[in-house]
């Protein structure tokens, strides 16, 4: 099974809260990562403090926002197309007013104001704080951009409007920014540097949720691997700490066993991994709560240590095996999944055909797979030549996902015969009688309705699997209820 992101079927958000004072209408669409979508979510609760309600109606919106990603060409090419419609409303309703947010704005910051002559204020993933002050120089005929990037701002303090919710899921973000300078990764140009954000405060944003009746929370960050606090400040600044800050500081693995022991009865996933910041520490805290998600997206990009080298990847083919071994000794029934890049400048037929043998290696049940986009401004862009032909590009491409679909596919039929719980999240797509949810290594399941309702924790017994889903019965509650 493949999991190809395609933004173009991302976008339009529902409106869950709503304040009766607000007289004025938000339209927000996100696309690209897990990240863009909780940004719009504070962006959201920042708005909702100036008089916005959020809409689905774009045409009745007063001002338009979409939060953009950068991570290739694609995503800019549809971001560029959801303008185009944009205008063709403002030209009906000229008092509309649209900006873009997100890595997109950092990129091209002021330049944006030029190429889209429609765009009337463009803020980048740190300033987002600022969109009172900048909306009101539009209101008064003005353009506005702030893409100034932040090294201390987290959003800590700001309590999300929880936009595309079930009531059952939601993203709580522990750290932003990325140092590790992937050669072909805008990241570290749109989002800045590392930081991470208080404990206290991503607890407290937890336990508003369970309050609410979330069951499910998933922590995000570019590197969630790399979160570290010790009292405020950036990584590096650790090594001028005292002894005691040292001794007191919080790694990943000590907060997700914070946050696993405070909230028993709560699912927790997390989001992203980097193979090389990774410790044994989080794996065996895993291990250690029934309430820790068995699932690890583990991005690797290729299988080749030469590309895996000009991607300035911080990892070797062996050691990324070696982390894998331990990952599945020490949780034999975890699922991986990977992001992988077909194509990347240099790269060999033998390049490509050590990435499908480690795919095989590996068994991951899923993955993002793409062919290489050259990004400006990346040092792919700027130092190697993007010379492997399109044609060749697509080929590599869907060998990896035909590998991939085989692998994925042979993982799944694990599962058929087992009983596993599953968290109900949604109708089934394809039938109003069913259940959708996922069970704990992120598949998701379909059975028959019955009695059970969104929220429940169920036990499902796996019947059937297709490619990409798994088709069950439901044989009672589970204790997480």
């Amino acid at each position: 099974m493949e999991k190809i992101i395609d933004e173009s079927k991302q976008g339009e958000q529902l409106i869950t809260t709503a304040k009766p004072e607000n007289s004025r209408k938000l339209f927000i669409e996100s696309y690209g990562c897990q990240m863009n979508f909780s940004d719009s979510e504070i962006v959201a609760s920042i708005l909702a403090n100036e008089g916005f309600n959020t809409t689905k109606s774009l045409e009745e919106a007063d001002l338009v926002l979409v939060n953009t990603c950068s991570i290739r060409d694609k995503a800019e090419q549809t971001v560029r197309a959801r303008l185009k419609k944009y205008n063709a409303v403002k030209k009906v309703n000229p008092k509309m007013k649209v900006g873009v947010l997100g890595c997109m704005a950092e990129r091209l910051k002021e330049q944006f104001l030029e190429e889209e002559k429609i765009v009337d204020l463009v803020v980048g993933p740190d300033a987002y704080k600022d969109l009172p002050n900048l909306i009101a120089d539009v209101d008064e005929g003005r353009n506005a951009v702030n893409v100034i990037l932040s090294k201390e701002e987290t959003y800590g303090d700001i309590s999300p409007v929880r936009l595309q919710s079930n009531g059952v899921t939601a993203f709580v973000s522990i750290t932003r920014g990325c140092d590790n300078m992937c050669t072909f990764c805008v990241v570290p140009f749109t989002r800045g540097r590392e930081r991470s954000r208080d404990p206290q405060s991503i607890l407290s944003e937890i336990k508003d949720l369970i309050e609410k009746g979330f069951k499910e929370v998933t922590l995000l960050g570019q590197n969630v691997d790399s979160y570290l606090w010790y009292g405020g400040g950036l990584k590096k600044d650790f090594k001028n700490a005292t002894e005691m800050q040292k001794a007191t500081a919080i790694d990943f693995a000590n907060l997700l066993d914070m946050v696993a022991t405070a909230y028993p009865k709560l699912r927790i996933r997390f989001s992203t991994s980097n193979p090389q910041d990774m410790s044994l520490d989080v794996i065996h805290t895993m291990a250690k709560h029934k309430n820790i998600c068995k699932y690890i997206h583990l991005p690797v990009q290729s299988g080749s240590n030469r590309i895996l080298k000009a991607m300035n990847r911080q990892h070797t083919r062996e050691e990324y095996m070696e982390l894998v071994d331990n990952i599945y000794k020490i949780i034999p029934d975890v699922s991986l999944s990977q992001d992988m890049i077909s194509g990347f400048p240099t790269e060999t037929e033998q390049d490509h055909q050590d990435t499908l043998d480690l795919i095989k290696y590996v068994k991951y049940d899923y993955g993002f797979m793409f062919a290489y986009s050259e990004r400006p401004g990346t040092l792919a862009g700027r130092k190697l030549e993007d010379d492997v032909p399109l044609e060749v590009k697509k080929r590599r491409l869907q060998e990896v996902i035909d590998t991939q679909r085989a692998v994925g596919h042979e993982q799944l039929k694990k599962h058929v015969g087992k009983i596993e719980e599953v968290l109900i999240e949604t109708t089934s797509k394809k039938s109003d009688a069913h259940w959708a949810g996922r069970n704990s290594q992120n598949n998701m399941v379909v059975f028959p309705k019955e009695h059970y309702k969104i929220g429940d924790f169920v036990n499902v017994k796996i019947n059937d699997c297709t490619t990409a889903t798994f088709i069950g019965e439901a044989v009672g509650y589970s204790d997480n209820n």
